[in-house]
Formats: C-alpha cells, structure tokens, sequence
C-alpha cells in the first residue's frame, strides 16, 4: 500500500511549520522558529530580512518554503500573515499569551490550559484528511484483527482506542508490554490492521511493533505529530494531531488531546458503517456491567 498522509495542503502554515520541524536543517528550523513566534512580524519582512533575522540565507528561505509546499516567499509570507489573523482572532484577550510561567497565578494557569487544549483541538480536526481517515476506517471495518501499540502517554491513547472498538463488537487488542506486542505483530496477516501512537514518531518501541507488522503485511497506521518522522515514513496510512507544546507542557497534555481527538473520529466513523450492530453491542455491554453492579 502507498503512504498516504493525513495532512493537507489546504493547512495552516503554522500546523505545516510544527509537522516538518524535526526534518529541517538547523538554518532552515531557524527560519521556522522566527515564524512560529512571531508570524505577524515574519510576515512583515522582505525574504533579505526574513533571512538576516534567521543569520541564514535568502535561498535557505526560500527553500523552507518550498518544503512547506509554496512555491516562493511570496506565497509562505501571505500564508503566516492569514494564520497570525486568523490565531490573533481566536485567542480570548482574558488570556495573555499561551506559555504558563512560573509567575501566572491559577486562575490564568486554568485559562491558558483551556486555551491551548481547545487550540490544539481545533487544529487537528483542521488539517485531518478526510480521505485518509476513511482509509483507515475501511481498513479497521474489514479487518480480522487490530492491534494498537503505544507507549507511555500515548499508551493511554492507545487503550482508550482499544476500549472503544472492543465495545462495539471490534475485537482489538492493546499492549503494555513491548514484547508481548512485538510477538503480536509478528502473527498479523494481510488482512489485519496494526495502529500505533506516537507523538514524536520516533518512539522505538512502537517502531519495532509497525515494521513487525509491515513485513507481514498488515496494514499499517500512524498517529503522530509529525508525518515526516520514522514511524510516519513506515506505516501506510497516517492520521497527524496538531498539538502545540510549551516549555512548562510535557508532551503527555497537548499530544494526549489531539490525538484523543483523532481516536474519536477513528471511532466514529467506524461505528458509523454498522449502526444496528453497534447500539446492539452498546446495549448488551451496558447491560454486563449494570448486572455487575
């Protein structure tokens, strides 16, 4: 199967900026930093000082637009200035900023973790590719089996989506312990679907699981921040989160929304294609566990 990513050309280049980070060449993530934080004076500047800013050069510029997808400056610049509108008008003016420091008191802690939370939210069903997201849901609907592999934060992304597709009749399985999921990944066949979590993509742990399964050849799906790491080069099909992080937010806050968010839209549309059969799970499951209690 053809990779296909779930990121689309129509994204914000503030989202597109963040994906490709950890593929840039320490001119061009100079460049990127400049732009992610400050959009709106990046976009005010001529490529001569967009590039002096970044003590790199005008090529180099250029060149980072053109791994973005713009073909020149010229295209990149109305770009950031769009996205600096469109985040000056989402922001609440209650809220100074996003990054929490260590002088915030709790009232503005609370506000600006309900701020970032809603954004990375909002970002990531903004640039979900429809298109891919069926894929995986047609994957998942015609599968014999499905393994999801995650470790740490995305560990618990990865239960929640195991969870959520065993109650409805999908049987899925999820593993805490590496080499019990590798020794899974290693009996997948063609028809079987293997899913793994990662915000980085980079996790090794969950590598191992995917190349496992793609040498079997199950299909593969990604769920990460950044479609250009490893695991999104290895798997068939990915599902990119848009989560941002600051210096004071691990990874385990942002990432575990965002890709929350891609795990109930997985759901959904899977649930979807069997309705009938899906209320008949839910109520027969409902009706285990009000017995139990």
């Amino acid at each position: 199967m053809a990779r296909r990513s779930g990121i689309g050309s129509g994204t914000d280049v503030l989202i597109r900026i963040r994906a490709v980070t950890p593929q840039l060449t320490p001119s061009e993530l100079r460049v990127a930093r400049l732009a992610l934080d400050d959009p709106t004076a990046s976009a005010a500047r001529t490529v001569t000082a967009l590039a002096e800013a970044a003590a790199t050069s005008q090529a180099t510029v250029v060149r980072f637009a053109q791994r973005l997808g713009y073909q020149g400056y010229p295209e990149l610049r109305l770009a950031l200035a769009a996205a600096a509108a469109a985040e000056a008008a989402s922001r609440p003016d209650t809220v100074p900023g996003t990054d929490i420091t260590a002088t915030d008191d709790i009232a503005t802690v609370i506000a600006k973790i309900g701020q970032l939370d809603s954004t990375a939210v909002r970002d990531t069903v903004s640039q979900l590719d429809p298109t891919v997201l069926t894929a995986v849901v047609d994957a998942v609907v015609g599968a014999g089996r499905v393994d999801v592999y995650g470790v740490g934060a995305s560990g618990i992304v990865a239960q929640d989506l195991a969870m959520k597709l065993h109650r409805i009749g999908r049987f899925c399985h999820v593993f805490a312990d590496h080499h019990i999921g590798l020794t899974s990944a290693a009996l997948l066949q063609r028809r079987d679907v293997a899913i793994a979590v990662s915000h980085s993509g980079t996790t090794r742990e969950t590598l191992a699981a995917i190349r496992e399964a793609n040498s079997h050849r199950a299909t593969t799906v990604a769920i990460t921040n950044f479609p250009d790491s490893e695991l999104g080069r290895t798997a068939d099909l990915v599902l990119t989160t848009a989560a941002r992080e600051t210096p004071l937010r691990s990874g385990a806050i942002a990432s575990r929304i965002a890709a929350l968010t891609v795990v109930d839209c997985l759901f959904e549309a899977v649930a979807q294609r069997d309705v009938p059969g899906v209320r008949k799970a839910l109520q027969r499951t409902h009706d285990a566990m009000a017995r139990s209690r």
